[in-house]
């Protein structure tokens, strides 16, 4: 597969559990992220420029999603050493300037990234 490509899972599909802290000072879990009629759970980063070049759309279509009961949650799995572009300060500038309204948080061990594989 090539590395553009995401690994499709089923819908569905039971999600890892997860307790991760956000750029808004609060954890967060599946419980909280999850609306009425689902979640979305998105694994993006600062740095990726297919990231880069869909953020709007992802910010479009989370908020389509809310109106509908369907919540979304971006996870950042990033070594933020390696990717300083990553950083949570960074992760902060970046939800700001594309109008997140949806939780952003890290996976600093890459525990949840692989859990979901």
């Amino acid at each position: 597969m090539p590395d553009n490509v995401s690994t499709p899972v089923a819908l569905g599909w039971p999600a890892a559990q997860f307790d991760l802290p956000g750029i808004d000072g609060r954890r967060h879990t599946l419980a909280t992220a999850r609306g009425p009629n689902g979640l979305v759970v998105m694994f993006i980063c600062n740095h990726c420029p297919y990231v880069k070049a869909a953020i709007d759309r992802i910010v479009r279509d989370a908020d389509a999603l809310a109106s509908l009961g369907i919540g979304s949650i971006a996870i950042m799995s990033n070594d933020a050493e390696s990717y300083p572009e990553d950083s949570f300060d960074h992760m902060k500038t970046f939800a700001a300037a594309h109008g997140f309204r949806f939780p952003y948080v890290v996976d600093e061990s890459q525990e949840v990234a692989r859990a979901y594989d």
